[in-house]
C-alpha cells in the first residue's frame, strides 16, 4: 500500500495541537497540493486565506463558538469559493462578467474549493499534521464575510484548522462501504437494510457514550435531530447562507 492510499485510509479529526508553528516550507507544501487540483474550466475558482496571526484568530473565533481548535491550532486555512478574480480576468479583456453571477458558477467554485481543501488535507496528514473541518464556516458565512474582507462573488465554504497532534486519535466508527455505494442506479433503502447499515454504529461504545450524555434520547438520531443539527438551527442558517449568496451576487 503506497504512503497517499494510507493516509486516506487511517483518516481521523484532530482537535488537539501541540504548541509548535508549521514552518514556511511545509505551508508552502500544503499549499501547493492544494492549489493543483481539479478544477472546473482550469479556472481555478477558489482562493485560500492563510491565518497564522494570533489576533485574527481573535477576531475569528467567535464565529466559530470558541472551539479550542479554532482558538489555539497554529494555522487556520479558508476555503472561498471564489469568481471574483476570474471575473476581474474577464473584465479587464473586455469580456462579458454578468455570465458568472448565478447559482451555477456558485456550485463551479463550491467544487474547485472543495477540492482544493481536501487535498490540502491528504498533504498536511501525509507531513503529520492533524486537522479538523469546521462546520461553523457555513453557520457564520455572513460574519467571515465582514471579518475576512471578501468582495462580492466571494464566499467561504470551508474551514479547516491545522497542526501537530497532542496524540492521534482512534479511528472513529464508520459506516459499512456498502451503505455509500450504489451499482449503476440508486439503490433506496427500506427499514431492514437501514437496520442492517446502521447496526454497528448503533451497538458502537462511542454510541453508547452519546446517548448517557443525552439520556432524553432513544438512539444516535435522535441525538442528531434533538441537539446536534436541529430543524430550527438549519433553517436560520440556511436564511444566513442564502442572504450571503444574494449580497455576494450569486443570486438575485
Amino acid at each position: 500500500m503506497n504512503d497517499t492510499l494510507n493516509t486516506l485510509l487511517n483518516h481521523v479529526s484532530v482537535r488537539e495541537y501541540l504548541d509548535r508553528k508549521v514552518d514556511d516550507e511545509t505551508l508552502n507544501l500544503i499549499l501547493k497540493a492544494a492549489c493543483s487540483g481539479s478544477t472546473m474550466g482550469n479556472m481555478q475558482l477558489f482562493s485560500i486565506i492563510v491565518t497564522q496571526d494570533e489576533a485574527m484568530k481573535q477576531k475569528l473565533a467567535p464565529f466559530h463558538f470558541n472551539q479550542p481548535m479554532a482558538t489555539k491550532a497554529p494555522l487556520i486555512l479558508t476555503f472561498c469559493a471564489d469568481f471574483r478574480r476570474f471575473n476581474r480576468y474577464c473584465e479587464f479583456r473586455d469580456a462579458e462578467t454578468e455570465a458568472y453571477s448565478n447559482l451555477q458558477s456558485y456550485q463551479w467554485a463550491v467544487t474547485d474549493a472543495l477540492i482544493a481543501a481536501q487535498n490540502a488535507c491528504v498533504a498536511a496528514e501525509s507531513l503529520g499534521l492533524g486537522f479538523c473541518w469546521l462546520g461553523t464556516i457555513t453557520y457564520n458565512v455572513d460574519k467571515f464575510i465582514e471579518v475576512l474582507n471578501l468582495p462580492k462573488h466571494v464566499i467561504p465554504v470551508a474551514c479547516i484548522p491545522i497542526g501537530y497532534p497532542v496524540a492521534k486519535p482512534a479511528l472513529t466508527q464508520k459506516l459499512p462501504m456498502e451503505a455509500l455505494i450504489h451499482r449503476e442506479t440508486y439503490q433506496d433503502y427500506d427499514k431492514a437494510r437501514i437496520d442492517a447499515l446502521y447496526a454497528d454504529k448503533e451497538n458502537s461504545s462511542e454510541t453508547k457514550g452519546i446517548l448517557a450524555e443525552n439520556p432524553d434520547c432513544e438512539n444516535l438520531a435522535q441525538v442528531f435531530t434533538k441537539h446536534r443539527y436541529t430543524k430550527a438551527d438549519n433553517e436560520h442558517f440556511a436564511e444566513v447562507l442564502l442572504e450571503a449568496l444574494k449580497k455576494q451576487g450569486f443570486l438575485r
